[in-house]
C-alpha cells in the first residue's frame, strides 16, 4: 500500500462549528487518517451508566465525510473520576507504598480485575455502536502502555494476582524457593500467601523475585489489552493497534503485538534527544534541533518487528514538545525528514501530534500543526510536501536486511534488577551495536527470540540475559555469524548462574571466569584500537582469541560461525567488530558520514541527512535536513 500521512485530533476540546473546516484543512493538507477518542471517556460517559454519544457519532460522520479515516481509541488511558469512587483501590501504588491519585493519567492497576472488566464494558459499547461504521477504519487499545513508569505497580491487587501467577508458574512453594536460591538470608517461604512484593525491602531483594515480578507485570499488561481485543474481535473486522513509545522496556511489546494487526509507535526526536538518550554535549549540541540520527529509526525497526511487519507512526513530533527537559524547535526540513525517513522503514502511516495545540492543561506547550488560534506552524507546509513526495513516491516494498539485532526484553528486567554496575544498561548496549551497524551503511532487521525467521549473514545479540540450547542452536541457523556477549547467557529464567557455566555454550568452548564492572572515566584498552567500557567478561576456553584486551586477556573469542564478546565496546571497536564480521560473512559495508544514514527499500536507497549542512557522499550531495531518495536501476542495486 501507499503510505499516508494523518493527525491526532480531539473534536470535545473545540466547538462542534469547527469540525467540518477542520477536517476539510486536513484533506487540503494531504492527510488521510485522524485519530479521536483515546481521552474522552468522561464525555462519553459523563456518570456511571449515563453514556452521552451522540457528540461521537456527529465527530465521526463529519471527518469520514470529508474524506478521512478515523482510528477510534479506547479511552481506556484515562478513566474518569467517578470511576476512582466506584473502585477505590484500582489505583496503581509506585514502589514507596504511595497510591498514583486522581488529577492525570493512566492512574491504573493492570491487576484490577474491576477496571478491567470496566474496560472490557465500554470497549464493547464503542464497538457495538461503530464497530461497523464505515468511517471507522481502524481501532487503537488505550494510550501508550508503560508511559509515566505505569507498568509496576505494588498495589493490593497486585499482590493477589502476583500470588496466583506465582502458584500458576511454579506449582508449589518449595519449587519456588529453590528456583529462587531463597535459602540464602533465610528468605524460604512455607506458602504462596507469605509472598509480598519486592519493595521496600532492607536492602536489594532477591533478584530472581524481582525479575519474576517484572514478568508478572509484563504479562498482566498483554492480559489487559487481550481482554479489549477479545471484545472488539468480535464486532469489528477493522485493524487493532497501540501506540508503543520510545525506550519504553517495562513490558514485552512482542507479547502484547501478538494479539495485535499492526504496532504503531509515538516518535519525538527532539524530546528523546534530550529526554532518553545518553551521548557526550557535544553531540546533543549538534543534533538538538534534529534529534539523534539512529535514535528514530532503531524503534521503527524494533517496531516493524513487534508489528510483524506491520507499522505506523501514530505520534509524530511536528514542533516543540512539552516534557522534555528542553524543548527546542525542529530546524526547517526536520518534520518532512522524519516522515519520510519512517516511510523508508517501512510505516503504512505517519500521523502528527497534534492537529491543533492545545490552548488548556498539561500539554498548551505542545506544539501542533496548526496554533491555538488556528494559525499555520512551520510543520503544517513540511506535512503538505510530504503528501506530495509521497504522491509521486508511490508504494515503498521492505525487503529483508542482511543483519539483525535480537532485541529481548526479559533480559532489561534481569540487568535493571541486578545491574552490578552504575553505567551498565541494556538499552544501551543494544543501541550501540545498532548505531555501529548504521555507521557502516547497513539496513537492520530486529528480531525476538521466539521468532527468528529469514536468513541473515550477521545476527547480534549483545546482552541476551538467558540463552538455552534452542535459541543457540536457532541463532546459529539462522546467519552466518551470530555475536554474543557481553553479558550474554549469564543466568538462567529464574537469575542463578547456569550450571553449564556462563555463558553455557555448546558450540563455543569460552568460559567467563569472572566479571568486572569500570567506573565511566575507565576504559579497558584492545590491542589494535577500540576499548571495552563498564562491563568486562574474563573468558578462557580453547576458542580463538580474536582480539585481546592490552593486557593480553581475551577481547573476543570465536568460530567460524559463533563469536562471544567480552566488553561493552566503544564506537571504535564496534566499528573493528562489525568490519571483521564483514570480512567473514562477505557482508558489504561502507562508511558513512557523520550524521547521514542509508536505508535500502526493494525499488529504492533513502539517504537521510541529520546534520544542519549539507554533506556529499559517494558524489551525491544531500542538503541539510533533507533526504534524497534515488531510484534503484536495476531493483536490489544503487
Amino acid at each position: 500500500m501507499k503510505p499516508e500521512l494523518g493527525a491526532c485530533y480531539y473534536p470535545e476540546h473545540w466547538p462542534e462549528a469547527m469540525w467540518a473546516e477542520d477536517a476539510a484543512r486536513m484533506i487540503a493538507t494531504g492527510l488521510t487518517w485522524v485519530r479521536i477518542g483515546e481521552f474522552a471517556w468522561s464525555r462519553m460517559e459523563p456518570q456511571p451508566g449515563n453514556l452521552q454519544l451522540d457528540w461521537l457519532d456527529r465527530a465521526i460522520e463529519t471527518l469520514g465525510s470529508a474524506g478521512l479515516k478515523v482510528v477510534l481509541g479506547t479511552p481506556t488511558a484515562t478513566p474518569p473520576r467517578w470511576m476512582i469512587d466506584k473502585h477505590a483501590d484500582m489505583l496503581a501504588v509506585d514502589e514507596h507504598g504511595h497510591p498514583r491519585k486522581f488529577g492525570s493519567r493512566r492512574h491504573y492497576c493492570f491487576s484490577h480485575k474491576g477496571y478491567i472488566d470496566e474496560c472490557s464494558r465500554i470497549a464493547r459499547i464503542m464497538a457495538e455502536r461503530y464497530g461497523r461504521n464505515p468511517h471507522v477504519a481502524a481501532w487503537q487499545i488505550d494510550n501508550e502502555y508503560g508511559c509515566h513508569d505505569t507498568t509496576v505497580s505494588y498495589s493490593v491487587p497486585s499482590l493477589q494476582a502476583f500470588r496466583h501467577w506465582l502458584a500458576d508458574q511454579y506449582g508449589s512453594v518449595e519449587a519456588l524457593n529453590t528456583a529462587w536460591g531463597n535459602v540464602f538470608w533465610s528468605m524460604e517461604y512455607a506458602s504462596f500467601d507469605e509472598i509480598d512484593l519486592p519493595n521496600q525491602t532492607v536492602t536489594e531483594p532477591n533478584p530472581a523475585h524481582v525479575l519474576a515480578f517484572r514478568r508478572f507485570s509484563s504479562d498482566q499488561v498483554a492480559a489487559f489489552n487481550k481482554a479489549q481485543v477479545n471484545v472488539l474481535r468480535q464486532l469489528t473486522d477493522a485493524p487493532l493497534l497501540h501506540n508503543y513509545m520510545g525506550r519504553v522496556l517495562n513490558f514485552d511489546h512482542f507479547e502484547v503485538g501478538a494479539n495485535l494487526d499492526i504496532a504503531t509507535w509515538d516518535s519525538y526526536p527532539i524530546g528523546f534527544l534530550s529526554d532518553r538518550l545518553e551521548d557526550d554535549d557535544a553531540h546533543k549540541i549538534a543534533f538538538l534541533q534534529q534529534g539523534d540520527p539512529d535514535m528514530q529509526a532503531f524503534h521503527h525497526d524494533l517496531y516493524r518487528a513487534v508489528g510483524y511487519g506491520r507499522w505506523w507512526v501514530m505520534e509524530q513530533q511536528p514542533g516543540p514538545v512539552n516534557w522534555a527537559p528542553f524543548n527546542p524547535a525542529p530546524l526547517p526540513g526536520m518534520v518532512r525528514l522524519w516522515s519520510l525517513e519512517a516511510v523508508a522503514h517501512g510505516a503504512e502511516v505517519v500521523s502528527y501530534f497534534r492537529w491543533r495545540q492545545a490552548p488548556f492543561a498539561q500539554e498548551q506547550m505542545h506544539a501542533g500543526l496548526l496554533t491555538p488560534n488556528n494559525r499555520p506552524t512551520p510543520a503544517l507546509s513540511e506535512a503538505r510536501q510530504t503528501a506530495d513526495i509521497l504522491s509521486e513516491l508511490g508504494e515503498v516494498l521492505q525487503v529483508q536486511a542482511r543483519v539483525a539485532i535480537l532485541f529481548d526484553y526479559a533480559s532489561d528486567w534481569a540487568w535493571a534488577a541486578q545491574p552490578q554496575g552504575a553505567g551498565f544498561d541494556y538499552f544501551r548496549l543494544v543501541f550501540s551495536a545498532y548505531r555501529a551497524l548504521r555507521r557502516a551503511g547497513l539496513s537492520v532487521d530486529i528480531v525476538s527470540k521466539h521468532d527468528i525467521s529469514g536468513q541473515y549473514d550477521l545476527i547480534l545479540a549483545p546482552g541476551l540475559a538467558t540463552i538455552d540450547q534452542d535459541l543457540e542452536r536457532r541463532l546459529q541457523e539462522a546467519c552466518k555469524l551470530a555475536i554474543l556477549g557481553p553479558r550474554s547467557g549469564a543466568i538462567t529464567h529464574d537469575f542463578q548462574i547456569p550450571d553449564t557455566g556462563r555463558p553455557g555454550l555448546g558450540a563455543l568452548d569460552c568460559e567467563v571466569d569472572l566479571v568486572e564492572t569500570l567506573p565511566p572515566t575507565v576504559e579497558r584498552p584492545v590491542q589494535g584500537g577500540g576499548a571495552a567500557l563498564h562491563w568486562v567478561d574474563r573468558l578462557s576456553g580453547s576458542a580463538a582469541d580474536l582480539l585481546s584486551f592490552e593486557d593480553g586477556t581475551p577481547a573476543l573469542k570465536g568460530n567460524s560461525g559463533l563469536w562471544y564478546l567480552a566488553g561493552f565496546p566503544d564506537e571504535t571497536l564496534w566499528d573493528r567488530i562489525i568490519l571483521m564480521a564483514a570480512e567473514q560473512t562477505g557482508l558489504r559495508v561502507q562508511t558513512m558520514p557523520p550524521g547521514l544514514r542509508m536505508r535500502e527499500t526493494a525499488d529504492h536507497v533513502f539517504l537521510i541527512n541529520y546534520n544542519a549542512d549539507p554533506v556529499i557522499w559517494d558524489r551525491k550531495t544531500v542538503p541539510g535536513c533533507d533526504v534524497a531518495i534515488l531510484k534503484r536501476n536495476p531493483p536490489g542495486q544503487i
